[in-house]
């Protein structure tokens, strides 16, 4: 299975971005997708999770009502739109996927960094 995420950057505060990821490979569908980040000098944090069967998202508190996550319209993709971001958004935001059979699988991460 190989992963790709996409659409980082650097945006100011109150700024927009969406950040994109794609599973390829698997014949299966995931059973859930997530988003990771993880800051300078912090761990790993979860900030959306959503199952591709019922579409529905769960959020970390720290952005609920700022990003969305949804289900994209192919199979294994996924993108999370992030508005309002501010700067202890920044971090490197990591895409897995979980698939029956075959465990969890990491994409490569992708930089957003929010200028105050």
């Amino acid at each position: 299975v190989r992963m790709v995420e996409s659409g980082g950057g650097l945006v100011q505060a109150g700024d927009s971005l969406r950040l994109s990821c794609a599973a390829s490979g698997s014949t299966f569908s995931a059973i859930t997708m997530s988003w990771y980040r993880q800051a300078p000098g912090k761990e790993r944090e979860l900030v959306a999770v959503i199952t591709s069967g019922g579409g529905r998202s769960n959020y970390a508190d720290s952005v609920k009502g700022r990003f969305t996550n949804s289900m994209g319209d192919q199979t294994n993709t996924m993108s999370l739109q992030m508005n309002s971001l501010q700067p202890e958004d920044t971090a490197v935001y990591y895409c897995r996927a979980r698939f029956p059979f075959r465990g969890d699988y990491w994409g490569q991460g992708t930089q957003v960094t929010v200028s105050s």
